[in-house]
């Protein structure tokens, strides 16, 4: 196929390339990730973290199979006739996890019986997964010659990542010997039935097959892995080079039919965002890691939203501030920064991964991690059924309630790796043989550090990102030399740091520290990031008001309804109670330190919820309201502006205070403010 770029292609014809389109196979120069994970289970939540996991032991992670009939029901990934599609093991990647953070046996015992089963029943050519239809019917085991009879690459993706958090949690051999020859079937399978063979979803995601590959090279240095990795990103989208250039991005705005949708998919967005840095694990081609970056810029200007995440609704859906993010999107997106982070050490998409964490994460489901929105909204006046502005409208009007069932259930089940592997992520190993703690929330960590492997502990304590102060206390049998690395984020402008209540350095923003000393038993360390107010300017020149790593909106009581879908079963609307169409005023906005006033109003303690109730700063600002800014079908569509940025409408001159709280803490709020003269 002959494509001439400067003819004006797009992309919807580049994602037509056949795999002998892509780039040809680069030579083989593995590069070790500048940080590696730590055992899971090493790093146990605390605080505020701990009792956010404990309600999700609770509510649906711990439990989801026990109600949802898809998983419930004769599951194939423990040998029946039922669900043998991403779902469960998109809950076994959060609950998995989970189990070993909290180091619970029941929650163990129960993702085991996966685990155990999905080991236990590899077939002699190494394929693995539910019986399929084939297999039953002709009573034989997929072989190579006949992997036509498999299913389709993508759920198996998904319990890859599972079998390496097990991995990871027990040093259990089974799975370096299953993964070698599962591995080994598929270099030869791929031939026969290419990654895209059943459905685009494995073509689209490659970079998860990628990377397990890579990972299990990492343990064997079996150069055929690496080979596996190239063919596989060989037939997968190639993510890599979209991202380095500026075709795709600027195809996602303008092509937006059904033609092509996946290359513009929210959630396979997500997870292709790591697939240049795992490139670059394979090919050491720096070109890479500039994809990377050109990548994630593009994507964040023309589509990126103030608490930190895309649009992607279900596709990537410009940046005005009445568009929404669906919850898989969130996770995975998570998932691909943490991953960037181990492999290129930059703190640009460490303070990314904070953002979008504690802003776009928790406001997404309920207290009791029952229900979720299938799409969330920036500028959410109202959670209801509705078609709202959408890319991808239901018929059944449920995408932005609260529900278990509301929208699409991938959600329901795949929700559940944010905050696990968000904890499960907080530390990392360096190669000096030292730590880095490159996110920050409330744990205990248990590692073995310097030249010695001396175990040394690592209480974190600390009520961030609320509260700008986190102390590190130290308690080890022996003195234990080695390097700390703290990441200082590029929001701070000046990080203190004190040693045993002493100053010992002073920093500044957007870098990792590192402190290389001997350390004692009893040490401790305390590091302050002073967070200023500041606002930035998102779609249609709105403004955020943000402090650290948290973006703040505007505090709205909030009345719940509770109601029942035939289809979609019972779910939460929520409508706000009070006015909310105010804008800031231009002089405030570009002095915000001197008129926007942040306050502590309650104490972040070990039974903390991400709701209004436990909202514990808020920032007071001066604000008009805007009287024709209405709502309309349930959306607050944003009002005109100048060049300047400012609405010349008519506007209350009242000036009245509002309060802005954590987003993360809202469901219905404005974030994106007009702004006024």
């Amino acid at each position: 196929m002959k494509i001439n770029l400067l003819a004006g292609c797009t992309l919807a014809v580049l994602s037509l390339l056949p795999a002998s389109g892509h780039s040809a196979p680069q030579q083989v120069s593995y590069q070790a990730p500048v940080y590696t994970n730590l055992p899971l289970g090493s790093i146990k939540p605390a605080g505020w973290l701990r009792h956010q996991l404990l309600i999700m032991r609770d509510g649906s992670t711990g439990h989801l199979d026990e109600y949802y009939a898809k998983i419930k029901n004769d599951n194939g990934w423990l040998g029946g006739k039922g669900d043998g599609w991403e779902e469960t093991p998109y809950w076994l990647d959060g609950a998995l996890p989970l189990a070993y953070l909290l180091d619970d046996k029941a929650l163990k015992e129960k993702v085991l019986r996966y685990v155990n089963w999905t080991l236990d029943h590899q077939r002699p050519s190494g394929y693995f997964g539910p019986i399929t239809g084939a297999e039953r019917e002709k009573h034989s085991s997929v072989e190579v010659s006949t992997a036509a009879d498999g299913d389709d690459w993508w759920p198996k993706m998904v319990m890859l990542k599972v079998l390496q958090q097990y991995y990871s949690a027990t040093g259990d051999q089974r799975v370096i010997t299953f993964m070698t020859k599962y591995f080994q079937y598929q270099q030869k399978a791929l031939d026969i039935a290419p990654i895209g063979k059943w459905t685009d979803w494995a073509a689209s995601r490659g970079a998860d097959n990628v990377m397990m590959a890579q990972w299990l090279y990492s343990i064997t240095k079996d150069p055929s892995l690496l080979q596996l990795a190239d063919k596989i990103e060989q037939q997968s989208f190639p993510w890599t080079r979209w991202m380095g250039g500026h075709e795709w991005v600027i195809s996602t705005t303008t092509y937006a039919h059904m033609g092509n949708w996946m290359n513009r998919h929210g959630v396979n967005v997500a997870m292709a965002l790591k697939s240049p840095a795992i490139n670059y694990q394979r090919t050491g081609d720096p070109q890479d890691l500039k994809a990377l970056q050109s990548g994630w810029h593009d994507l964040m200007t023309v589509h990126g939203l103030p608490m930190g995440i895309f649009s992607g609704d279900e596709d990537l859906n410009g940046n005005e501030p009445t568009q929404g993010i669906e919850l898989c999107g969130i996770v995975e997106a998570m998932y691909s920064l943490e991953n960037i982070i181990a492999i290129t050490g930059d703190v640009h998409y460490m303070d990314a991964l904070e953002k979008m964490t504690f802003n776009a994460l928790p406001t997404q489901t309920t207290d009791d991690y029952n229900n979720k929105q299938y799409f969330q909204v920036a500028n959410q006046i109202q959670i209801s059924k509705g078609v709202f502005d959408f890319s991808l409208p239901f018929n059944r009007e449920m995408c932005n309630v609260l529900g278990a069932r509301s929208g699409y259930t991938c959600c329901l089940a795949n929700m559940h790796q944010g905050w696990t592997k968000f904890t499960s992520q907080l530390w990392y190993a360096t190669p000096g043989k030292g730590l880095a703690a490159l996110s920050y929330a409330p744990n205990d960590l248990t590692a073995k550090v310097g030249k010695d492997q001396t175990e040394v502990s690592i209480h974190e304590a600390t009520t961030y990102p609320f509260n700008d102060e986190i102390t590190f206390t130290l308690s080890s049998k022996k003195a234990a030399s080695f390097p700390l690395q703290l990441r200082i984020p590029a929001w701070c402008k000046e990080a203190t740091i004190l040693l045993n209540g002493q100053p010992l350095r002073k920093d500044t923003g957007n870098q990792v520290i590192t402190i290389d000393r001997s350390w004692k038993n009893n040490d401790k360390l305390v590091l302050k990031l002073p967070m200023d107010i500041t606002t930035t300017v998102w779609g249609r020149h709105s403004r955020a008001v943000e402090r650290g790593p948290l973006v703040y909106a505007l505090k709205l009581n909030e009345k719940w309804e509770k109601a029942t879908d035939e289809v979609e079963g019972e779910y939460f609307s929520v409508y706000p109670e009070g006015k909310w169409n105010y804008a800031l005023i231009r002089d405030n906005v570009e002095k915000p330190a001197a008129h926007f006033k942040a306050a502590v109003v309650k104490q972040v303690d070990d039974q903390f919820v991400w709701n209004l109730a436990h909202a514990p700063v808020t920032i007071t600002v001066p604000a008009k309201s805007i009287p024709s800014w209405k709502e309309l079908n349930g959306v607050a569509y944003q009002p005109p502006t100048d060049r300047e940025g400012i609405y010349k409408g008519k506007v209350d001159n009242t000036i009245q205070e509002i309060t802005l709280v954590p987003y993360g803490c809202t469901k219905v709020r404005i974030v994106a403010f007009p702004v006024v003269p």
